[in-house]
């Protein structure tokens, strides 16, 4: 089942070639789009989190969030930060803006315990980051680099919230994968 979620995962980030021989090509958005969108979040959901993720959306999301911002604050120390690294701070600096609204969104909607659930996720994330901050340059600048990002989930955990989503999230199942 792994290897056929790998597979589906590779397939469905790749963009089909235009139509040949007179074919359509429906460029706009609709049914596709939202069965392009079930997919991936089935994939995404199904795929096993790293040890210590949250397993619920709301404080996913918080976890994301700290990690994301840990890594920007990371890059930021970095005195001699080339123009890729500089473009990886922008970018997660939006990416972490997601998060925030997101969270902000549903916010209200959230019971106190999956605040706590949050803010202690967040606490946790960002405590990760903590022991590079009396590295040399060198290690900072190594570790910076080797962050490999999020899992796929941390997006899709993000639009359910803000969109106030709560039914289940689609399964390989549902998306014609087993």
């Amino acid at each position: 089942m792994l290897i056929t979620l790998v597979s589906a995962l590779m397939l469905s980030t790749q963009t089909p070639a235009p139509a040949r021989d007179g074919g359509v090509v429906n460029t706009a958005p609709g049914a596709e789009a939202v069965e392009t969108e079930r997919f991936r979040e089935a994939v995404a959901y199904a795929n096993p989190m790293p040890r210590g993720a949250p397993e619920t959306d709301y404080p996913l999301v918080a976890w994301c969030e700290a990690l994301v911002n840990g890594h920007v604050a990371l890059g930021e120390t970095l005195t001699d930060a080339d123009p890729l690294d500089q473009d990886i701070i922008r970018l997660g600096k939006l990416e972490a803006a997601d998060f925030r609204a997101a969270l902000d969104a549903a916010e209200p909607r959230q019971t106190a315990a999956s605040r706590a659930a949050a803010r202690a996720a967040a606490a946790e994330a960002t405590a990760k980051w903590a022991p590079l901050a009396g590295q040399d340059e060198t290690v900072r600048s190594q570790a910076f680099g080797l962050f490999f990002g999020l899992p796929g989930r941390c997006e899709h955990a993000a639009r359910r919230i803000r969109g106030n989503i709560t039914t289940a999230p689609a399964t390989p199942a549902d998306v014609g994968l087993e």
